[in-house]
């Protein structure tokens, strides 16, 4: 007969994450079902509770109904307390998947993965993990004092509710959730310099990751000692928000509908923070339903592309552009190997963020195809959502809420998707290593 091993049965770290995520959505979506979480009489329909707690656990923003209205302050702090969850369960487990991944690999490996990260290994778990509670709950303190003051003098509100304002808002944008509980949302705000670079600041640092945080808190004066992960997530940041600044302002500078009747200086002002937002921000200071449709598809590509890995951002990464970018540049060139930043990039970073890229493309065109089968609403417009929740921006154009409740659950799949999705396809690609014990002859197929 056989003994079975009195050893418990350990989960890996994706089915880890899986199970807490999963946790957290079925918790918020409880509590949001309660009568005490909506406004006015009865409770909150099943679709629109489950699909604000996937939005607040994934730091998406995405909305099926208004949250300034639609739910009482029980409501709303149920919302930010998984927007918390979420921004921090992100930044703390993609650090530990990372920690696990090193693990798991030859010592040559790890002595490697430690020297490359400026010394993260696997002790430095705690250090790892309190460093992101620590910087997240100090950035959010500190936008929520700039905040409250803002809304409590220039703004006119009650000292209750600007302080309620200030934290909520603080919290949100750090996390890149984009959910906004202001009666007009941000469009009043649109010329307002401190509302909107406050938020865009928060944005812009949640979006960086903690790795990138931790080694600028280290090493503020020395960036020889950055790493190529840091190197990347900074000069992707810096180029995608000047550039995604110059086009959008450009474009809308004298359409009507948007930055027309702005003066210049809250057009560049308001040109900078929809920038900003597509790291995965998710605020909007105008309507975005009226942008051009240029300006659509480049916020889509800035979506796509999100931020740091291991922050509160979405998209496939900064650094899988980056990779991505200097792999074209190399092939280009003509050259046998590729360099970044004076180091040379592993074949194995090669194929993983062409597989993560693939996956994301893949996965948004089908959706917009089965968002076409179900509305009758404009594709590009359909695409622009696809994009925005499958990245965990939470920028709309204002179809989501009158979607059809098979394409509102589609988008949630989306959401959930997007925002762990590439965290456990690239950690997965990095442990799966399987040699081959023979190899086919090579041919070539002609490309072009």
């Amino acid at each position: 007969m056989p003994v079975r091993s009195a050893t418990p049965r350990r989960w890996g770290p994706a089915t880890t994450v899986l199970i807490g995520y999963a946790a957290a959505v079925g918790s918020g979506f409880a509590l949001l079902s309660l009568p005490v979480a909506k406004a006015g009489p009865g409770a909150a329909a099943p679709l629109d509770a489950l699909f604000t707690s996937i939005s607040a656990v994934s730091v998406t923003g995405l909305v099926t109904v208004g949250t300034a209205e639609h739910w009482t302050v029980f409501g709303q702090a149920v919302i930010l307390l998984l927007v918390q969850v979420g921004g921090l369960g992100i930044m703390t487990l993609a650090s530990l998947i990372g920690l696990a991944v090193a693990r798991k690999l030859s010592l040559g490996s790890k002595l490697t993965t430690s020297a490359e990260t400026q010394g993260v290994g696997i002790a430095d778990v705690r250090r790892f993990i309190t460093g992101a509670i620590a910087v997240s709950l100090a950035v959010e303190a500190i936008g929520a004092l700039l905040l409250t003051a803002w809304f409590a003098t220039a703004g006119g509100f009650p000292p209750a509710r600007s302080l309620w304002y200030g934290v909520f808002h603080a919290v949100s944008a750090f996390n890149n959730a984009g959910f906004t509980i202001l009666p007009r949302g941000l469009i009043p705000f649109v010329g307002d310099p401190v509302v909107c670079l406050v938020l865009s600041a928060l944005v812009l640092i949640g979006s960086l990751g903690f790795p990138v945080l931790d080694e600028l808190r280290r090493f503020p004066r020395t960036p020889l000692r950055w790493s190529m992960n840091t190197r990347l997530v900074l000069w992707g940041t810096a180029v995608l928000t000047v550039t995604g600044t110059v086009f959008i302002t450009a474009v809308e500078w004298a359409r009507a509908a948007t930055f027309g009747p702005l003066d210049w200086p809250v057009k560049l002002l308001a040109g900078f923070f929809q920038a900003a937002q597509t790291r995965s921000g998710g605020f909007a200071t105008v309507d975005v339903g009226r942008l051009d449709g240029a300006t659509l598809i480049v916020m889509d590509v800035l979506m796509f592309i999100g931020g740091g890995p291991a922050g509160t951002a979405g998209g496939i990464k900064l650094t899988t552009f980056g990779v991505l970018f200097f792999i074209l540049v190399a092939e280009m060139r003509g050259r046998t190997a590729v360099n970044v930043f004076g180091k040379r990039l592993s074949r194995a970073v090669h194929r993983q963020a062409i597989t993560v890229s693939l996956v994301a493309v893949g996965a948004i065109v089908a959706s917009t195809i089965a968002l076409a089968l179900l509305s009758d609403e404009p594709v590009d417009r359909l695409a622009f959502e696809a994009v925005s929740a499958f990245a965990t921006a939470g920028l709309s154009t204002g179809l989501t809420g009158d979607l059809p409740p098979a394409a509102q659950g589609l988008l949630l799949l989306l959401m959930f998707a997007g925002r762990l999705g590439p965290i456990l396809l690239a950690s997965a690609l990095a442990v799966r290593v399987r040699p081959l014990t023979y190899e086919f002859p090579k041919e070539r197929p002609i490309i072009g």
